[in-house]
C-alpha cells in the first residue's frame, strides 16, 4: 500500500499564525495524551505509523514547505516537490508518477490518497486497511472516503 499525503497549503486559513512558508499544517497545536504538542502533520504521520499501516508514505508538497516536512517528520520521509502549486488533482498525478517511475510501484498496488492535515481518530486509519484489503481482493477499483457535503465549494479541490 502507498500513502500520498498532500500538503500544499498556502498559510491562509489560520493567518497570521501560518503562512506561505509555514502553513497550519506545521504549527504545533495538537495536545497529545502525554501533554506533548503536535503539528498536524506530525499527528498524522504518527497515526498511520501506530495503525500499523505497511504503507510506504510519500508527501506531494511545494518547495516551500520541503524544510519544514524534514524538521519535522525527519530526513528519511519521502517527498515528491511539486515546481509550482496547481491544486490537487495535478499533485496527485505528480506523486503517482513519482510512485511509477521513481519508486517502481507496480499498477496493481493500493495508493491512498490523503490531505496531510484531518484530524481524525486512529480507527480512520484502520480503515484505510481494509480499503486496501477490498481493492486487492477485487471488491473495487477506486473507492472514495468522505463525507456528504451539504453545499458545492472550489475550497477542497
Amino acid at each position: 500500500m502507498n500513502l500520498i499525503l498532500l500538503s500544499g497549503g498556502s498559510g491562509k486559513r489560520l493567518w497570521p499564525l501560518s503562512n506561505e512558508v509555514r502553513s497550519k499544517q506545521f504549527l504545533k497545536i495538537i495536545k497529545n495524551e502525554d501533554d506533548t504538542i503536535d503539528s498536524m502533520v506530525q499527528r498524522v504521520y504518527n497515526q498511520i505509523n501506530a495503525a500499523g499501516l505497511n504503507a510506504d508514505i510519500s508527501i506531494a508538497t511545494s518547495v516551500t514547505q520541503v524544510e519544514s516536512i524534514k524538521n519535522q517528520l525527519g530526513e528519511k520521509v519521502s517527498i515528491v516537490v511539486e515546481p509550482e502549486r496547481r491544486n490537487t488533482f495535478p499533485a496527485i498525478a505528480l506523486a503517482t508518477s513519482h510512485l511509477y517511475f521513481n519508486k517502481k510501484c507496480t499498477l496493481d498496488e493500493t495508493v491512498i490518497i490523503l490531505p496531510v492535515d484531518p484530524y481524525v481518530d486512529d480507527e480512520y486509519f484502520k480503515t484505510l486497511a481494509k480499503l486496501d484489503v477490498a481493492v486487492q481482493n477485487n471488491a473495487a477499483d477506486i473507492v472514495l472516503m468522505g463525507v456528504n457535503p451539504t453545499f458545492p465549494s472550489e475550497k477542497y479541490g
